[in-house]
């Protein structure tokens, strides 16, 4: 499912898994799997992966943060794990160090997604920020709660009842001059305005 097409534009994506306990190992790393295999799937451009797995430190996340945008040149930065209100959670804190500009709408909408299943979802500070010429996501920290928010919740039939917030990602990427995204429809359709849409190279 989702094979990248080489006719797509290439794309740098960092993924980021913020825990203590994964980055010592004392136990076996999660969040990384899950990025990579969710997106894997949704997106169908070549992707090159750049992955960290990191403590839980407000200095080493916003220098993780900078150098996979400034260094790497990545163009889309996902985090997991660090955004509950625990006195060790600063991860958001760390994603405003690093911003050009906030992007509220994203965390909204996690949270949205996550009051459907426990009343704890307001709980979560998930966050999102633009930094130079990438997008920088908070997600949760549970491998289903990623998969949740990113492509959001289907009915029975697999229509959408609310839409997963990669949706609005390839969109903002096109307006802050990144590539141009294209997604599996099947796991989660992006939404671009009709003056925005390019044709599908064959």
């Amino acid at each position: 499912m989702g094979q990248p097409n080489n006719a797509f534009e290439a794309v740098r994506i960092g993924v980021v898994s913020i825990s203590d306990r994964a980055s010592t190992g004392v136990y076996e790393d999660k969040g990384l799997p899950a990025l990579q295999d969710w997106l894997g799937r949704a997106v169908r451009n070549p992707v090159t992966w750049v992955p960290r797995l990191i403590a839980d430190e407000r200095e080493l996340i916003a220098r993780t943060l900078r150098e996979l945008v400034d260094e790497e040149g990545c163009h889309l930065v996902l985090t997991t794990g660090g955004t509950g209100p625990a006195l060790r959670d600063v991860t958001p804190e760390a994603t405003l160090d690093v911003a050009d500009k906030e992007m509220p709408g994203f965390g909204e909408q996690m949270r949205q997604i996550s009051l459907r299943f426990v009343p704890t979802a307001i709980l979560s500070r998930q966050t999102a920020v633009i930094r130079k010429q990438a997008l920088i996501l908070n997600l949760p920290g549970q491998p289903k709660s990623i998969a949740e928010t990113l492509e959001g919740l289907r009915d029975e039939e697999g229509k959408s009842i609310v839409p997963g917030i990669f949706a609005a990602v390839p969109y903002c990427i096109d307006l802050i001059g990144g590539p141009y995204i294209e997604t599996n429809a099947a796991v989660c359709e992006a939404f671009r305005p009709k003056s925005a849409r390019r044709p599908i190279p064959a």
